[in-house]
């Protein structure tokens, strides 16, 4: 299986909306939108980022005053920052990493109840009468 990767160098700007098809590896600036929605975008340690951005697997060792929002993780390593908020089920943060915003990892999925072991319940009939009991006053 063949893997492309495109990389954006130190020395490139970009303002607006960048989005890609594969993996990105961003050194330079970006001030905009970043959507990698089924890869992984990689903001390198001489990024300068002011945008939202939207991935599979957000990897931040540079500077990012944005939004990251991963459908699988973000992760931030040492010596990258992130000022902005932080949507994805899996977070990580490595010693000496920088980060201020909100965490939202999702909710847990719901488990079904499980009666006890042993124990049957009937469901319920619809239109069914229910036998009416007397009540000791």
């Amino acid at each position: 299986m063949e893997s492309n990767q495109v990389s954006i160098g130190p020395k490139v700007a970009v303002k607006g909306e960048l989005t890609a098809g594969e993996d990105l590896t961003i050194d330079g600036r970006i001030d905009g939108t970043i959507q990698v929605r089924d890869h992984v975008v990689t903001i390198g340690p001489h990024a300068e980022i002011a945008a939202d951005v939207t991935a599979r697997i957000v990897v931040i060792l540079g500077s990012v005053k944005g939004n990251a929002t991963a459908t699988e993780k973000v992760e931030i390593r040492t010596g990258g920052a992130l000022e902005g908020d932080i949507t994805a089920p899996r977070v990580a943060l490595a010693d000496g990493a920088h980060f201020r915003g909100r965490i939202d990892m999702g909710a847990p999925p719901a488990k079904p109840a499980q009666p006890p072991a042993g124990v049957q319940v009937a469901a319920p009939q619809v239109g069914a009468p229910q036998p009416v009991r007397p009540v000791a006053v």
